[in-house]
């Protein structure tokens, strides 16, 4: 297996009827998502893109949240920093409902206003394509410069001179010179740098990264994990690391929630769930991982079938049309009863319909070997 660049060692990963879960006592993690959903009305039906999503996590800590294309990551992160409600799909808003707390204050029924002083300041974001991200026709500087003078009151000379000390923070060379250069201007991963370096302006105290080696090759890959890893040291944030990539969270992550078809089905210390995971999408995941260490020519293990449409999500378990083992449960009940979160260690949770000593046998004795 992959080895881990980090120990699981965040706060306690919580399952629904916890205290911190949806529907108890007040938040008692720096970041507490409760029963998260973002609906999207269309004419072909609701898509319900997230559906029930709850996680804490902890100053100085780093969630990792993985799962295929569509499975719900990226609009989870952009419906923590409150960007679905900004704007309109077609006529129709977002439906979001749900809570977020983030030190102490409740985001989603928040005065739009309000998020927006916290959004850049308190919390940013690392864009999945920061030529996207970026606006073509002004300077990296100047981008720089403005999104430190929203929440600094101070003259363009100052905001320019933390723009310079921010590009050479994330190791851009000539900083005093490409502080003038536009967004084309860089390659793909001075520009990752630079959309780090606008992110992390303001010092926030949580940080989401979506997909944010995406396109880039290896060796650029592992220099933007090692600042973002290093960035986090020095700055002291939580850090969400939106991917599907499990090399990048094993780099990077303390904790893992797995995601498919809007919803958690496994979530836990990294340790528990790359080396002793308690679902089979996350067995699936870990066995089309590449490895350095596999037979060039041995050929990868696929999760079969499709993702779920999110219109028509299955009854019970989401995962059970893709299932290898939906047989395995009494009664049939992955067809009909959705599963919950339930703990499969310390600090580990799974759902699954199958026990706890069968997940444990058939990732023992027929998957681990295997991989």
């Amino acid at each position: 297996m992959t080895n881990l660049g980090k120990a699981g060692t965040s706060g306690p990963v919580l399952a629904p009827g916890e205290v911190g879960a949806p529907g108890s006592a007040a938040p008692t993690a720096f970041l507490e998502v409760r029963d998260l959903k973002v609906h999207f009305p269309t004419d072909d039906g609701l898509v319900k893109s997230v559906d029930g999503l709850s996680f804490q996590l902890e100053r100085g800590k780093t969630l990792g949240i993985v799962g295929e294309s569509g499975s719900g990551k990226s609009v989870t992160s952009l419906g923590i920093m409150g960007l679905h409600t900004a704007g309109q799909y077609g006529r129709r808003k977002a439906r979001i409902s749900g809570e977020v707390w983030l030190d102490g204050q409740e985001l989603l029924g928040a005065d739009p206003d309000r998020v927006r002083r916290l959004r850049g300041r308190n919390m940013a974001m690392i864009f999945q394509d920061p030529l996207s991200a970026l606006h073509p026709y002004y300077t990296i500087g100047k981008q720089i410069v403005e999104a430190y003078r929203v929440h600094h009151k101070v003259d363009k000379k100052t905001a320019r001179k933390r723009a310079v000390e921010m590009l050479d923070r994330v190791g851009i060379p000539q900083p005093d010179k490409r502080v003038d250069s536009y967004p084309h201007e860089f390659s793909g991963g001075m520009r990752q740098r630079a959309m780090i370096a606008m992110s992390l302006v303001n010092n926030p105290e949580l940080l989401i990264a979506d997909e944010p080696t995406t396109a880039l090759d290896v060796t650029v890959q592992a220099q933007i994990l090692d600042l973002i890893r290093d960035l986090q040291k020095e700055f002291g944030s939580a850090v969400i690391v939106i991917t599907h990539d499990l090399g990048v969270v094993a780099e990077l992550a303390d904790d893992i929630l797995v995601m498919y078809g809007g919803r958690c089905v496994e979530r836990g210390p990294a340790e528990k769930v790359f080396y002793e995971p308690q679902h089979p999408y996350t067995w699936g995941l870990l066995g089309s991982m590449p490895r350095v260490d596999r037979d060039q020519t041995e050929r990868l293990i696929p999760v079969k079938g499709s993702p779920p449409s999110l219109i028509n999500i299955p009854d019970g378990c989401a995962f059970n049309p893709r299932c290898p083992y939906a047989d395995v449960p009494e009664k049939n009940a992955t067809r009909t009863v959705r599963p919950d979160l339930r703990p499969a260690g310390d600090r580990h949770f799974s759902a699954c319909h199958m026990a706890t000593e069968d997940r444990t046998r058939i990732w023992t004795e027929e998957i681990a070997p295997k991989l």
